[in-house]
């Protein structure tokens, strides 16, 4: 890679030699330091794309390292590697700024992704294509959090909708943040000084007559007027309301009963569905038409234990949102406690992480939420993982 200097920092030899072995056969330009005072010299001299850093060395650990090279070089990309096991540390690399942390004992293969990765990403920077997208934290955007490949498909369709105001579909599980991502559609495009109203599309038929429920999408189209409406569920309308939505939709006007003429319909919606869409179709839930327009933009939230790798960013943020309002702070999760909650399958997705957060605040832990703290449920698949 021309230009993109890669450097290795690990007190233990044997590591610098096997890793500067294998990527000098990709003709990498690799350098190897087994100390992060001399690691911090070649740094300020030098121009280096990335560096990989062990978190635990003598004299000066990764994290100082980490830190120092985010003051005077930040455009350098840094990769934390962790001891087996420790995810505090994991934690404390991404609120500095690691670009992504690794755990030991790592396959060297995965030392080439992320390299491939970070030099793809410097060169489309460079190159002026997709910038904004790039230069937006990777492990976030706006108020969605991840490091996952699927969501980071979310953050540039997301980019790639901003100006035109599209009709979406989002279709995900329960907890998996529909609302939220609707919310960042909104807030991030050209409509975020308008309203933004939600509506749980229950409500159209609980009892409600068909000229009711009909003079309720209305209002709730005119008070969201140049803004976006967000439809919870769109399968729950009623067949008859779902036609009328989608004759809206692509007339944009609105016939008012009783009176002349018609009204524009100058809302974007923004419809979400936890069933599958064929089911929905099939059972008679959805209407085709309606679901057609709405996939024009069509947006899968992946499920927690899909995007395992996003649970540690998550408690990050939940963390530190919490902690801003509580006199009482907790720092970190211990290591059995991380272990657990990374191999539980998470039904109720980040509405569940984030209620276990929540939960150790409300039941006053100290400092560090451990495994004891953790909700029944999720110390019982523990057990059970361990007796496997």
């Amino acid at each position: 890679m021309e230009n993109f200097d890669i450097l290795f920092v690990d007190d233990d030899r044997e590591i610098l030699d096997l890793v500067e072995k294998y990527l000098s056969r990709f003709g990498y330009n690799i350098h190897v330091v087994d100390n992060a005072m001399e690691a911090m010299d070649m740094v300020s001299a030098g121009n280096y794309g990335i560096v990989f850093t062990d978190y635990k060395m003598p004299e000066v650990d990764g994290l100082e390292l980490l830190s120092t090279i985010k003051e005077y070089k930040p455009e350098t990309v840094v990769v934390v590697v962790t001891g087996h096991g420790t995810m505090e540390s994991a934690i404390d690399a991404m609120r500095f700024g690691s670009y992504d942390f690794i755990q030991k004992p790592f396959k060297l293969d995965v030392l080439k992704i992320i390299i491939d990765r970070v030099y793809e990403e410097k060169k489309l920077a460079k190159e002026n294509f997709l910038l904004r997208s790039r230069l937006t934290p990777r492990h976030r955007y706006a108020s969605l959090i991840g490091l996952n490949l699927k969501m980071q498909e979310i953050y540039e369709i997301i980019d790639r909708m901003k100006a035109d105001s599209p009709d979406v579909l989002i279709q995900g599980e329960v907890g998996t943040g529909k609302e939220l991502t609707a919310r960042v559609i909104h807030e991030t495009g050209a409509r975020s000084k308008a309203p933004f109203v939600t509506v749980k599309c229950e409500s159209f038929s609980n009892g409600s007559s068909g000229s009711k429920s009909l003079d309720k999408l209305i209002g709730l189209l005119e008070s969201a007027a140049g803004g976006t409406l967000f439809m919870d569920e769109i399968g729950a309308c009623s067949p008859d309301l779902q036609k009328t939505l989608f004759r809206m939709l692509q007339t944009r006007a609105i016939s008012h009963a009783g009176k002349e003429g018609t009204v524009a319909v100058e809302t974007r919606i923004i419809a979400s569905t936890r069933g599958d869409l064929d089911d929905a179709i099939s059972a008679g839930k959805m209407d085709p038409d309606l679901l057609h327009h709405l996939k024009a933009v069509h947006i899968k939230m992946p499920a927690l234990r899909q995007r395992k790798e996003d649970i540690c960013p998550l408690i990050i943020s939940f963390l530190d949102r919490v902690n801003r309002t509580k006199p009482k702070k907790i720092g970190g999760i211990s290591t059995r406690a991380m272990d657990v909650m990374l191999a539980y399958h998470w039904p109720g997705n980040i509405i569940e992480l984030e209620n276990v957060i929540e939960r150790a605040y409300a039941m006053d832990v100290e400092t560090t939420i451990r495994y004891r703290d953790l909700p029944s449920d999720i110390k019982a698949f523990g057990k059970i993982s361990r007796i496997k």
